[in-house]
């Protein structure tokens, strides 16, 4: 770790590649999220592939490895490319799908043959144009840098100013056209701004790579957020540590390509968004399901236990039953083992007292017992009487059973259970309840 500092302390070059690739790592997330919910981001393989025959063309021309000539080159194919799509989808019966294919393979296999014909002259040799494959920033000079930085910050700044007008493109076109917005300037000036972010990433990341940038960190972001604004902050923050520690890992070893290491970054923050973000990751999914259904499993116990409770009482007079375990088993059909664990549970919780002939439900259990009794009748009813009452508003129809006895719909609700006998018989005390709340 302390070699890593003093490496970017003490190496411009090094400060340069690491600013370089984490805005292009910002600018690749702000862009490709929006790219994502547009349904555009396989676009930018398109574009990223169609890069190569420009950047061939361009050095063809000049005769030398001018960064300023082939990335104008890559930019001229790139938005041929892009239009391209855009027309073929617009004017013949392809989908959007077919002609992205057509165009990357048309595109790539171009600047496949310009690739070989230019490693094969003498002066295109030692060209380096192949780090455009897989993309080597360790390579880039200060000058290079500073333009690549420049231009993802310059893409960075004019998202910023159009992010709203963006935003409403994005979610609703014909509200946007409504509103008056230029629908189709606002179309050609997003993909612009995607092409030039697949443009000033190519030797960083490299043609093939380049759409992981746009795509990866926006997926990894969709798992964290419902909100654009944040989606988009998070996408850029996880392109900018990908572009980051990718920069760091390849600078230590030797010919390492900077491009893969990136997108592995950026692959296992994905995985680890897919995995532990708080409402869609996987784990997490799966911690809140087994503790609901643990919670489920105990709230069926608790019914269980009153009423069978509620059956002794009925019959005997007796509120505090103590019911035997092989009652409960033939009431529930758990295994004994799960019923062991759930009942010790319910005594941890303090809803259950156990004795040597059984269990029986404590003052807070047969609170929490009636609650959930009475809600379970009071859905049925709402089932059998559709016409008055709305299923979605069994919750608060509970409620107000619990809480307003003088309600007009509690009253009704009340009448309707003891018409079918469901009033529950074990009611706890009123000042108990108050007390217990």
């Amino acid at each position: 770790m302390n070699d890593v500092i003093q490496m970017i302390l003490n190496d411009a070059n090094t400060q340069w590649v690491l600013l370089g690739t984490m805005l292009l790592g910002i600018a690749s997330g702000v862009l490709g999220s929006i790219a994502l919910l547009r349904k555009q981001s396989l676009i930018g393989d398109a574009v990223a592939h169609a890069a190569l025959p420009g950047i061939c063309i361009a050095f063809l021309i000049t005769g030398e490895k001018s960064l300023i000539a082939l990335l104008i080159g890559a930019t001229i194919t790139g938005l041929l490319a892009a239009y391209c799509i855009q027309f073929i989808t617009s004017t013949s019966i392809l989908k959007e799908d077919t002609a992205i294919c057509l165009i990357l393979s048309v595109f790539f296999g171009f600047g496949i043959v310009l690739l070989t014909k230019v490693s094969q002259s003498s002066s295109g040799n030692k060209s380096g144009l192949d780090d455009f494959i897989f993309g080597q920033a360790a390579s880039l000079v200060g000058n290079d840098v500073k333009l690549m930085a420049g231009a993802a910050f310059v893409l960075i700044f004019i998202t910023g100013l159009l992010f709203k007008e963006l935003k409403v493109l994005t979610f609703d076109p014909a509200f946007a056209r409504g509103l008056g917005l230029p629908t189709a300037l606002l179309n050609f000036l997003f993909l612009s701004l995607l092409v030039a972010a697949v443009v000033i990433g190519i030797q960083a990341v490299g043609v093939i790579l380049m759409a992981a940038m746009l795509i990866t960190p926006s997926i990894a972001a969709r798992y964290w957020t419902n909100s654009l604004g944040k989606m988009v902050v998070i996408s850029g923050f996880f392109g900018a540590l990908s572009g980051m520690i990718g920069t760091i890992v390849s600078t230590f070893g030797e010919g390492l390509a900077t491009g893969p290491f990136i997108v592995v970054t950026a692959t296992v923050l994905f995985f680890i968004s897919m995995l532990f973000a708080p409402e869609r990751g996987l784990l997490t999914k799966w911690v809140k399901r087994m503790l609901f259904n643990k919670q489920t499993r105990k709230e069926q116990v608790l019914r269980g236990l009153y009423k069978l409770s509620e059956e002794k009482y009925l019959t005997s007079g007796n509120e505090h039953y103590e019911v035997p375990k092989r009652m409960i088993l033939t009431q529930l059909g758990y295994s004994e083992r799960n019923l062991d664990k759930l009942l010790q549970e319910l005594i941890k919780d303090r809803f259950l007292h156990e004795s040597d002939s059984g269990w029986s439900l404590s003052k807070e259990g047969i609170l929490k017992a009636y609650e959930l009794t009475m809600e379970q009748r009071i859905t049925e009813i709402c089932l059998m009487h559709r016409d008055e009452f709305n299923e979605e508003e069994k919750d608060e129809i509970t409620d107000k059973v619990m809480k307003e006895p003088s309600d007009p719909m509690t009253k009704r609700v009340l009448q309707l259970l003891e018409q079918y006998n469901m009033t529950p018989a074990l009611s706890p005390v009123i000042n108990e309840r108050k007390r217990l709340s």
